[in-house]
């Protein structure tokens, strides 16, 4: 009830100019997704709102009726045109991409564009002056659908941009040639090819909006712009400099730099392409590199990079529906333990807006939390009045009395079962009635922590990945004797804090350190066998992992990496190798990783101290370091540790930063072939031992052809 109620006032607030008159509705057109009126000035407003949808998209239906309505404007010219949304989430998400993944050849989508293109071509020509007014997300077609207006006003807190390179692609309705001749190209070079957002205020400082205005300003802006009172924004002089081709071609070089560093364009061809594209046409007036945008795009749109970023995408809001769960949203965290990880999950809490309590017997820990989230709010750009607001909501708590009002305990001490059982006994009597219970262990099975407690429906897993801050997974463990009602609510939870869950099984590390593990490990193996780790590291960031097993190793920490491989040694019926003696010494003499300084690498400035060092590793590395994680995610999926192929690919992408163009473990297991898969791994093992023994899975489902 709250929700419609606060939609309603929402809508009353909103500037709708002739719809703010409930009669109008029953007079705005025959249209399934698009609202049309003029108010009393004749001037005309568009009100995009796509039919059973919570948040606008250009479908072809959409588009299909857009062409009517400028066919319809074009016969009666109005003064003026507002182009804007009623949607809570914003003016439009992009295109719908569940379209654009059915099209099966370049033909197809050069086809599906060319249309697209033409109705916002005519849109762009109206006689008369177009104004979008953007309030919320404004990203990608719905960006591009708003630069063909002739002004384009924020509501504050708008955020705008292109987020298509996040897909392999680039912006494909017209943005490529729109966007670089509005503002600096450099500029919006940089952010199409980063898929960055933009606040409403540089937005406007990048002349993409022409002005920040309130809501209740919105009629006086309009009418404003109808009559010439507002300045269009433009590039300037340095816009037409940049865009001379002996200046583009200066800028490219560096673009092409920058941009290969963080996208190899072997693996990510996207930024190549839009770099390619605006060298070539970046000075035309705009046709050519319209056209050209759309076979580029085509091109893209059938590699295998988008195919699977497209699926990954998919998998994303497949995890997010899964919080969806209608359950009692938490208001007050309280966590147990302020190390590494709990003081990051008690920021992370208060961050996204819920109070939250952080007990720890060491003042230092405390103050140390709370100066990283001072740290978290500066990183993400929040303003002084925000960050004081945020860090209101982190109290520290050295009696630990947040037990007894919190909704939600996290407990994250060390990972030794009975440390983890003495703060349930002590917190497990004095929790509300309605309060969960959760681990944020890594590897311990939930029915060993649950063996002492009175009520153990009540307890769950919330396993977080190290940073909180970056790592968008959040594993949900489930365990016999676990509440539905308690496993919706964590998962919930871990919708309202913007993280994507992975609801799994209890088992000995559930299913990302399970997984990832056995890859870690045999890393450790090849270094005991002298391969040198810049070789073994350099193998893994080729195949596309965003770093090697080693630098990852050091960087979870190595005395969790061992903690997690012993666990995994005495628990599972495996062959993995012991950790080598040289590991455990370190561990012991407290070179633990980039947290200590030093580990498999020196640390410094914050980053693994690399040598150059260019000996090849074996050729068989690729296949010994990937080959037991997919093997161990297959188990998984057979013993029912996670319910599907694609959880287990998003778990993995999310929480490992599996390399995504490969659309995750399971998928390229499906594009190499579980025949090739199986053998390989009896190679293997001929040659290096037992732990690289096939899964029954591998053979049980067949090879997929």
């Amino acid at each position: 009830m709250t929700g419609h109620i606060l939609k309603a006032l929402s809508a009353r607030e909103m500037a709708r100019g002739p719809f703010e008159n409930a009669d109008t509705e029953k007079q705005a057109g025959n249209w399934q997704h698009w609202h049309l009126a003029r108010d009393d000035k004749d001037v005309a407003w568009l009100i995009f709102d796509k039919k059973d949808a919570a948040a606008n998209v250009l479908s072809a239906g959409v588009l299909e009726e857009l062409d009517k309505i400028v066919e319809e404007l074009e016969s009666k010219p109005p003064k003026g045109l507002v182009l804007r949304s009623t949607k809570p989430t914003g003016f439009c998400l992009g295109a719908d991409i569940s379209e654009f993944s059915k099209l099966e050849s370049e033909s197809d989508v050069v086809d599906k564009l060319t249309e697209a293109h033409t109705v916002v071509d005519r849109f762009e020509a109206l006689s008369f002056p177009t104004i979008a007014v953007i309030h919320g997300s404004c990203l990608g077609g719905g960006l591009e659908l708003a630069l063909a207006c002739d002004y384009r006003f924020a509501i504050p807190g708008a955020k705008l941009g292109f987020p298509e390179v996040q897909l392999g692609l680039h912006p494909g309705l017209g943005g490529t040639a729109r966007f670089t001749q509005l503002v600096d190209p450099i500029e919006a070079m940089t952010m199409m090819l980063t898929g960055k957002t933009a606040p409403d205020f540089k937005a406007k400082k990048l002349g993409l909006v022409d002005q920040i205005v309130e809501e209740r300003h919105v009629g006086e802006a309009v009418d404003a712009a109808i009559a010439g009172e507002i300045e269009q924004s433009s590039s300037g002089m340095r816009g037409k400099v940049l865009s001379t081709k002996p200046a583009r071609q200066l800028q490219t070089r560096q673009m092409r730099s920058q941009a290969a560093k963080k996208a190899p364009p072997q693996h990510y061809p996207a930024p190549e392409a839009l770099i390619e594209l605006w060298e070539q046409f970046g000075g035309d007036s705009g046709p050519s590199m319209r056209k050209e945008e759309i076979a580029s795009f085509a091109r893209l749109m059938m590699t295998d990079t988008s195919r699977n970023l497209v699926k990954v995408f998919f998998l994303r809001e497949k995890m997010k529906g899964l919080t969806r769960t209608g359950a009692e949203p938490v208001k007050h965290v309280h966590v147990v333990g302020a190390g590494a990880m709990g003081a990051d999950i008690a920021g992370w809490c208060a961050f996204q807006g819920l109070s939250v309590t952080l007990f720890d017997m060491e003042a230092e820990k405390l103050a140390a939390a709370v100066g990283k989230l001072s740290e978290l709010c500066e990183t993400k750009h929040r303003s002084e009045s925000q960050r004081r607001d945020i860090l209101d909501r982190l109290t520290p708590d050295f009696a630990n009395r947040g037990v007894e009002y919190a909704d939600l305990v996290i407990e994250a001490v060390p990972e030794k079962v009975d440390i983890k059982q003495k703060v349930y006994e002590d917190v497990e009597p004095r929790l509300k009635q309605d309060a969960i219970l959760a681990t944020n262990t890594s590897s311990i099975p939930l029915e060993t922590l649950g063996e002492k407690l009175k009520d153990p429906k009540r307890l769950v897993g919330l396993h977080f990945f190290n940073p909180v801050a970056l790592m968008p997974l959040v594993e949900v463990v489930n365990h016999d004797k676990a509440d539905k009602k308690v496993l919706d609510r964590a998962l919930a939870f871990v919708g309202q804090i913007d993280r994507l869950p992975a609801p799994v099984e209890t088992a000995p590390g559930f299913l990302v350190n399970r997984a990832l593990t056995p890859y870690l490990v045999e890393a450790m193996v090849m270094l005991d066998e002298g391969v040198p780790a810049e070789s073994i590291d350099r193998v893994a960031e080729e195949f596309g992992m965003p770093m090697g097993p080693i630098e990852l190793a050091d960087q979870v920490g190595l005395d969790i990496c061992l903690s997690v491989a012993d666990m995994l040694r005495e628990r599972l019926d495996t062959d993995m190798p012991p950790v080598p003696d040289w590991l455990r010494q370190k561990v012991e003499d407290g070179k633990l990783g980039k947290k200590s300084g030093e580990g498999l690498y020196q640390w410094k400035k914050g980053k693994a101290d690399k040598q150059d060092n260019t000996n090849a590793a074996p050729d068989n590395t690729l296949d010994r370091l990937l080959l037991p994680m997919l093997n161990a995610c297959m188990a998984c999926l057979r013993e029912g540790v996670i319910e599907d192929e694609a959880l287990a690919d998003g778990a993995m992408i999310f929480g490992t930063g599996f390399a995504p163009f490969r659309g995750g473990p399971m998928n390229y297991a499906h594009k190499r072939g579980f025949d090739n898969i199986r053998e390989s791994l009896e190679s293997l093992a001929k040659n290096h031992g037992d732990r690289f023994k096939p899964d029954a899975g591998w053979s049980e489902k067949g090879s997929p052809g």
